[in-house]
């Protein structure tokens, strides 16, 4: 029974009543799904990094309370408000991303970081989000009003954040980010040649990768030739798929996690596939889909540019992210390190992911004035 009356006119109880408590209750479970994987992964990995043995595990149980709380804020907000709140978002993360070849810290031969009290911070993770809003409103302004210059700002905005992901260097937060961005401007009217020259560009940039960029070379490298000694951390996630089988090993039998750096963070998934099986593999496959699936199918109902063109960015970009790091770990693409979402650790991680779902949350909420400008 629902613990609130559909007459109780109170802002939780009309925000329960309209959101959509499907894609709410994927996500929790697939919370929850971290939660336990980060328990059966993450007290090795901690061992051999000198803490005790529970660091990540309390950390990450941390991090995701905060998310879904902060997720469940941010799906109370109006549209009004979600995108003046993203507009402040952005301008902060735009602003702590160009400090951070000045500030931050280089990890793995990248300096994507700044030190925080009790924990480390990557601004880039919170211009994803905020990114796609602003896009989209800047996108929606210009398709309400040809003389306002919405391309040319999102595109300006677009360059300024491309330049700034490549100094630290993070090539596939740069890849997501601008594949939102390609999304979001093919919805708002883009025409078949602008489409043909983005995909002339995107090739071109994809070989200067290559060749400008000695990790992304050397990860294309390694993923072209499977049998190189450089592909440990792939070779031995997939060993793991094989090792579990249907069913897995067990919870905690795992093998994986002993061996593998990044066994609580980019590699979850190999741990999931050993201790628990392919069946559990791909019930956390069809969790993601479903929570895409069904908010685009939400979002078509909506005759609103500006909620159609940010919820279908917000949703790129989930589902871009949570398929790049689930074909990394099985060899379908070169390795990338991505975190999939709300199950691999990570602080800046889950809490822009909570930004993420929480805006499409927000924006695709049952309203009586659906498409009216927002």
């Amino acid at each position: 029974m629902s613990t609130f009356a559909r007459t109780d006119r109170s802002l939780i109880s009309s925000w329960w009543w309209t959101v959509d408590r499907w894609s709410l209750a994927a996500i929790v479970v697939i919370s929850a799904i971290g939660a336990v994987l980060t328990l059966a992964a993450s007290p090795p990995v901690a061992e051999r990094l000198g803490f005790d043995t529970y660091y990540f595990v309390r950390h990450q149980f941390l991090y995701l309370t905060v998310a879904l709380a902060l997720m469940t804020s941010v799906a109370l907000m109006s549209p009004l408000t979600l995108r003046r709140a993203a507009l402040v978002v952005f301008l902060c993360a735009l602003f702590a991303t160009a400090l951070v070849p000045i500030i931050g810290y280089s990890m793995n031969g990248a300096t994507r970081w700044i030190r925080l009290p009790g924990m480390s911070l990557q601004p880039s993770e919170f211009l994803k989000p905020s990114f796609a809003i602003v896009a989209a409103w800047l996108f929606a302004r210009r398709g309400m009003d040809e003389r306002f210059p919405g391309f040319l700002i999102a595109t300006t905005l677009m360059g300024i954040i491309g330049s700034l992901m490549l100094l630290q260097p993070d090539v596939g937060m740069t890849i997501v980010i601008t594949a939102v961005w390609s999304v979001q401007l093919f919805l708002a009217g883009l025409s078949l040649w602008w489409v043909a020259g983005l995909g002339i560009l995107a090739v071109v940039g994809a070989v200067g990768a290559y060749f400008t960029f000695s990790h992304v070379q050397a990860r294309v490298d390694i993923f072209l030739n499977p049998g190189s000694s450089d592909n440990y951390q792939v070779s031995q996630a997939l060993q793991a798929f094989r090792e579990g089988g249907l069913l897995g090993r067990g919870p905690g039998e795992g093998v994986v996690k002993q061996v593998l750096p990044d066994a609580h963070a980019d590699f979850i998934f190999a741990v999931a596939g050993e201790e628990f099986g392919l069946f559990v593999c791909l019930i956390i496959v069809g969790l993601f889909a479903f929570v895409v699936l069904r908010g685009f199918a939400r979002v078509l109902r909506e005759n609103d540019l500006f909620i159609m063109l940010a919820v279908a960015g917000l949703l790129v970009q989930f589902g871009l992210q949570s398929l790049i790091n689930l074909a990394s770990t099985t060899n379908l693409i070169p390795p990338k390190g991505m975190t999939l979402p709300f199950v691999s650790y990570g602080g800046s991680s889950a809490l822009s992911l909570a930004l993420t779902v929480g805006m499409v949350l927000a924006l695709t909420r049952e309203r009586h004035n659906r498409g009216q400008p927002t």
